[in-house]
């Protein structure tokens, strides 16, 4: 299959598209992007890339950078990570305050948002916020082979000065014993960890130390690896994750900049953008761009 060409088509299909989603307007630098952009990249994991649209366009990852502090998490933590969030689906918007209640500060899955921030306190304890978010950065400038990866400040400003409710949650987990550094030291962490940006060649490219074969790199261990995408198929599209899975039928993150950072395991990692979401928070044409892809490739972990 001429992968190039397969991009190509996908890319054209989705520009013409007049349904786009609607950007995520509470966070006010996502909120002026314009939802015509598109961008597609598939990476094989010997390097090589195949990219249409908007590829180079660079733009806010948002929860996809979710993957990245909980491999960190993991490898400084292993098993011992799960006494403070768990592996389940949620059935609850991703900043939702409801579960934390009814489960008594664990969040269900570390990819909603309570969870991400356990992840990021968890990787905090005894460090100062610069030196996780260095450690952040240098790995996904490692995981990509590309050292021109960095934080939009514009960006984490911004999510700081609307992140009222994630810094809720971290109080209530807190008032819980699940919480081990100040809430706004945390919350600063993971506003600044969500608002590093990137294109999509550098995401799918980055995406690689979860895909394996020849030339992929090694990043974490291959338990590790299975892990994080398990979690990515039940978890990694919060309440849509169910439909995604069913839809795509491969891992996927994505994020409210309208990132998606899908995995096809030994085969390659494709990373789509575009900033229009759907009702679940999540890249609406994106979603079709990697059913359209997995349909025309028959990449699928259900065979």
């Amino acid at each position: 299959m001429d992968l190039q060409q397969l991009v190509t088509q996908i890319a054209k299909d989705m520009i013409a598209r007049r349904d786009r989603g609607i950007v995520a307007d509470y966070i006010p630098e996502l909120a002026s992007i314009d939802p015509g952009h598109f961008g597609i990249t598939i990476a094989l994991p010997d390097g090589r890339i195949y990219s249409a649209g908007d590829s180079d366009t660079r733009f806010s990852i948002q929860s996809v950078s979710k993957l990245f502090t909980l491999a960190i998490a993991l490898g400084k933590l292993g098993d011992r990570l799960w006494q403070r969030v768990g592996r389940e689906p949620s059935g609850q918007p991703f900043n939702s305050i409801l579960q934390l209640e009814h489960e008594q500060g664990i969040p269900r899955n570390p990819f909603i948002n309570p969870g991400a921030l356990v992840v990021t306190d968890a990787i905090l304890q005894g460090h100062e916020p610069r030196e996780v978010l260095g450690e952040v950065l240098r790995f996904i400038q490692s995981a990509a082979g590309d050292g021109d990866i960095r934080i939009d400040e514009n960006v984490a400003r911004s999510e700081a000065m609307h992140g009222d409710r994630n810094l809720a949650l971290a109080h209530f987990m807190a008032a819980h014993g699940n919480f081990f550094n100040p809430p706004e030291k945390t919350c600063g962490t993971y506003f600044h960890h969500c608002a590093i940006e990137m294109t999509c060649e550098q995401l799918a490219r980055a995406g690689r130390f979860l895909v394996g074969g020849e030339g992929a790199p090694r990043l974490i261990s291959p338990a590790s690896v299975r892990r994080i995408n398990a979690l990515m198929l039940t978890c990694g599209h919060y309440d849509g994750s169910g439909d995604f899975a069913y839809r795509v039928g491969l891992p996927g993150k994505s994020g409210v900049g309208g990132g998606i950072l899908v995995i096809a395991p030994g085969r390659a990692a494709i990373s789509v953008w575009s900033p229009g979401l759907n009702a679940h928070g999540n890249s609406h044409l994106g979603t079709l761009a990697v059913e359209q892809l997995a349909r025309a490739t028959g990449w699928s972990i259900f065979g």
